[in-house]
């Protein structure tokens, strides 16, 4: 796992370490120091880690013009064991909407499992963004298995083309727009 770093390709659009509304503004990284691990798999220190011991993250993009921001995560989503929803919402998300995030892209790739617990974050994150939507891309089938035995597909909107989506092929700004208009076309078929 330490090999797998995040989407490196929109770096000369946004780094989260330089932007001074992000939760991560600020922060340095080391190319050779592995200092975080998923169990005992350490990981490419690039990742962003927010409270929770299994589970890291990256914001790849955020545009508060468009309000929307893309998330790739890495590791184990065990809302069960350790409240990782919690630390993600709390850490991360609700800063974001504090600065008036709406649309967040949760790219899901390199999550390996997910054990659920309560939708109680889940469902506070969803009545916060109002008019905005919770889109997962790219995660695992067992995984989305696991959402959809939780009941979150009533917060999150994962499965049918968000599970095989090449989003790196697209600018950031044309990703959001096309994953909008997916979206828009589900609420209105």
């Amino acid at each position: 796992m330490h090999d797998i770093e995040p989407h490196f390709n929109w770096r000369n659009l946004y780094t989260a370490e330089e932007d001074s509304r992000s939760p991560f503004y600020g922060r340095e990284y080391s190319e050779i120091y592995f200092s975080n691990a998923v169990y005992n798999y350490l990981i490419h220190p690039q990742w962003d880690e927010f409270g929770s011991q299994t589970l890291y993250m990256k914001i790849l993009y955020c545009n508060y013009e468009k309000k929307f921001c893309v998330l790739e995560l890495i590791g184990e989503w065990n809302d069960l064991l350790y409240n990782d929803i919690m630390f993600l919402y709390r850490e991360v998300v609700e800063l974001l909407i504090d600065e008036g995030i709406i649309h967040f892209v949760l790219i899901g790739e390199n999550v390996l499992t997910f054990h659920a617990d309560t939708d109680d974050y889940y469902q506070e994150w969803f009545d916060c963004i109002d008019d905005g939507w919770i889109v997962c891309l790219n995660f695992r089938e067992h995984v989305i298995y696991d959402f959809v035995k939780a009941r979150l597909d009533y917060y999150l909107a994962f499965g049918g083309k968000f599970d095989h989506f090449n989003w790196r092929s697209y600018h950031p700004l044309q990703l959001y727009s096309t994953i909008n208009e997916m979206i828009m076309k589900r609420l209105n078929p």
